[in-house]
């Protein structure tokens, strides 16, 4: 039996074995018969159930902190959306149907919008649907899918873990995680490193495997079935990093450690951590809820809300990454048959300039406000064009410093020429793989082709790189790639000058960097290059 094996994809470095705990399936579509003989009374059912799950994920999120605290209360606030609420009230009693089944129907219908407008958005659709699987479930009076209680230290297996099992796992109890489907990017690679627990994703078949127990390798993402009288194994990769702060190799080559935030909270945990700056600052947040287009002011206080902890450093605010086929009504969305390669990004700023320099006003103020240094930096940009276009409104706005995301193949070929035209670029690598590869990030069929350890992907990574070096501009990682301490190494030696990354991860990276030289780093990423495969790739760079 033992010599079964799968392979999926490493997210979270260690090893691991012990037996198995599988994780409860979602209970699947609550029916839409019978109607209800009282609909009023039926409606009136559904907002108290939703405060009930509301204040389940609140309550759990006292007990956690940093990231996974972030998290839950993130979906808690998914579960009190209005919105959501009143279509679930009037699909009951509108169209007759029992307050399970319109819940179902509601967080469905926010489920597609947020699928279709592709990057962060579309990583919120498993939090859409944890919510909705844990308010259904309140309504019928049953279990909550997701994770038992654990008695010993366990594996964990599960198709996708929802962010909300994640967040309340506890790290003493988990020895492992495995899931079938999630990807690279997914809540569950991000927070496993955060917990310091070893994982792998997109492992094809696990859940007809009938082991027992099962050995976890999170370094090749190798998963085989072992025997439940072995002991307990756990090999991570030691405690949190020792660190002085100061993003620099051995050798005092210097690379910015900086954090990806979204809202006030994760500017505060990136700061906290230790991060030097911000290489994102995502500003969808400001907009989600938004039936019109925030006005100035309010974009300016929400914006300076995340700035201020960062008063006196670098910050890179990326504008809006919307897309066409989105829950942004203002932006007067039409259907794409393909939205991640449509109007998304700076394209929809083409159509609509003036949504542009209204942002670009908002964040020229905040960075007033808050006193923090503030570059700004748009997403989807595929030509030098497209860059000259953006720096020239940037610079109108009386913003110093104008970049570019490059997340799409074209822009990294013409790296050279879009450095010209701009200050800095930072690469998107979630992005950057998806369209490379031609591989949609949230698939678990194709996760392996989204793995950043891909030569491929590296290759691009390196054009990118030496166009940096040849022009004295800096270039950045914001994509999960940065938030792998080895990988780190590879990407310094590949010519990048700033990683940014989620906070749980900001400790490890800056502390891989100070342990190697610069010549290091060179020498590893032309190593990783030769190589043939992520995995062959990972095996040099360990070596």
């Amino acid at each position: 039996m033992s010599h079964e094996r799968l392979t999926g994809v490493a997210v979270s470095p260690g090893r691991a074995r012990g037996p198995v705990v599988r994780v409860a399936e979602p209970l699947g579509e609550p029916a839409g018969t019978p109607k209800p003989e009282d609909p009023q009374a039926e409606a009136a059912r559904i907002a108290p159930a939703t405060q009930a799950v509301a204040a389940r994920l609140e309550a759990l999120s006292a007990t956690a902190s940093g990231e996974a605290a972030t998290i839950l209360i993130t979906t808690a606030a998914m579960a009190g959306d209005p919105a959501l609420i009143s279509e679930a009230e009037r699909l009951v009693v509108a169209e007759g149907l029992p307050a399970p089944r319109a819940v179902y129907e509601s967080a469905n219908g926010f489920a597609k919008t947020l699928a279709a407008a592709g990057g962060y958005m579309a990583e919120r659709v498993r939090d859409i649907e944890d919510v909705r699987d844990r308010v259904v479930a309140e309504l019928l009076g049953v279990e909550p899918p997701g994770v038992p209680e654990l008695t010993t230290p366990s594996v964990l297996v599960a198709r996708d873990l929802a962010p909300a099992d994640t967040a309340g796992l506890d790290p003493a109890k988990v020895l492992a995680l495995v899931t079938e489907e999630g990807g690279p990017t997914s809540h569950t690679a991000i927070l496993a490193r955060a917990l310091g627990i070893p994982a792998v994703v997109a492992v094809r078949g696990v859940l007809a495997l009938d082991a027992a127990a099962l050995l976890v390798d999170g370094d090749t993402g190798e998963v085989e079935v072992a025997d439940a009288a072995e002991p307990v194994l756990t090999a991570v990769a030691g405690g949190p990093a020792e660190w002085n702060g100061t993003g620099t190799t051995s050798d005092g080559h210097l690379v910015k450690v900086l954090g990806n935030v979204g809202k006030p909270a994760d500017a505060r945990a990136a700061a906290e951590a230790g991060a030097e700056g911000v290489g994102l600052f995502r500003t969808e947040f400001c907009y989600l809820d938004a039936a019109d287009e925030p006005s100035v002011a309010d974009q300016r206080a929400a914006y300076a809300a995340v700035l201020t902890p960062f008063a006196g450093k670098p910050v890179v605010v990326r504008t809006l990454d919307a897309g066409a086929d989105k829950p942004l009504a203002f932006l007067s969305p039409e259907d794409e048959p393909n939205p991640a390669l449509g109007v998304r990004g700076l394209r929809v700023a083409f159509d609509r300039p003036e949504v542009l320099d209204r942002q670009l006003e908002a964040i020229a103020g905040a960075a007033q406000d808050s006193g923090a240094e503030v570059s700004v930096m748009a997403p989807m940009v595929a030509t030098a064009e497209e860059a000259a276009w953006f720096a020239e409104r940037v610079r109108a706005a009386g913003i110093a410093r104008a970049g570019v995301m490059i997340e799409i193949p074209a822009a990294a070929l013409s790296a050279r020429e879009i450095l010209d035209a701009v200050d800095f670029v930072s690469l998107g690598t979630n992005d950057l793989a998806q369209y490379t590869f031609a591989a949609d990030r949230q698939l678990g069929a194709v996760a392996a082709l989204n793995d950043p350890w891909q030569p491929a992907l590296l290759r691009l990574i390196k054009l990118v790189g030496d166009a940096a070096k040849a022009t004295g501009k800096p270039a950045g990682v914001c994509g999960e790639a940065a938030a792998d301490p080895l990988l780190a190494r590879v990407l310094t030696g590949l010519g990048v000058t700033s990683l940014s990354m989620n906070a749980p991860a900001v400790r490890a990276v800056g502390a891989s960097l100070a342990a190697v030289t610069l010549v290091q780093c060179e020498a590893l990423a032309e190593a990783v290059l030769a190589t043939g495969d992520a995995k062959a790739a990972r095996a040099v760079a360990r070596g």
